[in-house]
């Protein structure tokens, strides 16, 4: 139903929630101001993709979220942070083989690393011993291969339950799982166990952004218009790895 803002670095998380909630809503303000024409033009079937949103939030508010916030109630905070590590370290494999589509190979090193030192050091992956040692979490998808290659994103979509989207990140996606090792492994029930990760994944990202979706909705006039541009920066921000833009900016 959305997609999980990415946490940039231990650094980060040690702030106050407050402050994160107060920088959050305040970027939501000037990204309501400055939703440019140029973005609006690359909404093309904005009335489709705003039934999807709409459709998408009343989803997110009858389910995804009463089920996140007993999630958090209900599952004491170091069992939900090792679930966390447990998905994000199955998702390795993918960001490893990006990394070196992209031709990033020191970061593949750091990805190699962090599966070797999580899967056996830390417990299948339950605890981020490769944080701890200093070797830095990133990940990387194909959506953000095909842009590094020059393939542009194409008109803004929302996708039922996905959420925000465009046609390049849509294609990375499905090619992401034919890059998960897992979609070809054999195992006992593997149906079961491959819904399982996919339902806790949302579970997962939804009770991790309650306190932020709700900052966003509530200090944007519009919430659709906030959520995609919010959506797009973080998307270039991703694939620019955080470097800035170099871009020359407009005189105003």
């Amino acid at each position: 139903m959305f997609r999980s803002v990415r946490q940039p670095g231990r650094v980060l998380r040690r702030l106050n929630p407050r402050w994160h909630l107060a920088a959050l809503v305040f970027s939501v303000a000037l990204t309501a101001c400055a939703d440019t024409e140029s973005q609006r033009e690359n909404d093309p079937l904005e009335p489709m993709n705003r039934a999807v949103f709409d459709a998408n939030d009343a989803l997110d508010k009858a389910v995804a979220l009463p089920v996140a916030k007993a999630y958090v109630e209900v599952v004491p905070e170091f069992a939900r942070t090792g679930v966390h590590n447990f998905l994000s370290n199955l998702d390795l494999p993918v960001t490893f083989a990006n990394d070196v589509l992209q031709g990033e190979f020191d970061q593949a090193a750091h990805t190699f690393a962090r599966v070797a030192i999580n899967t056996t050091v830390g417990i299948g992956g339950l605890v981020d011993v490769a944080s701890e040692m200093d070797v830095p979490e990133h990940t990387e998808d194909f959506g953000e291969t095909l842009a590094v290659y020059g393939v542009g994103e194409g008109p803004y979509l929302v996708l039922p339950l996905f959420g925000p989207s465009n046609p390049r990140d849509t294609v990375g996606m499905i090619v992401d799982v034919f890059l998960d090792p897992l979609t070809y492994a054999k195992y006992r029930n593997k149906w079961l166990w491959s819904n399982l990760r996919i339902v806790g994944g949302f579970i997962d990202v939804r009770s991790r952004n309650i306190d932020a979706l709700d900052a966003i909705e509530r200090g944007s006039i519009d919430y659709y218009a906030a959520m995609r541009s919010l959506y797009r920066q973080h998307r270039e921000n991703e694939i620019r790895n955080g470097k800035p833009n170099s871009e020359p900016l407009p005189e105003f």
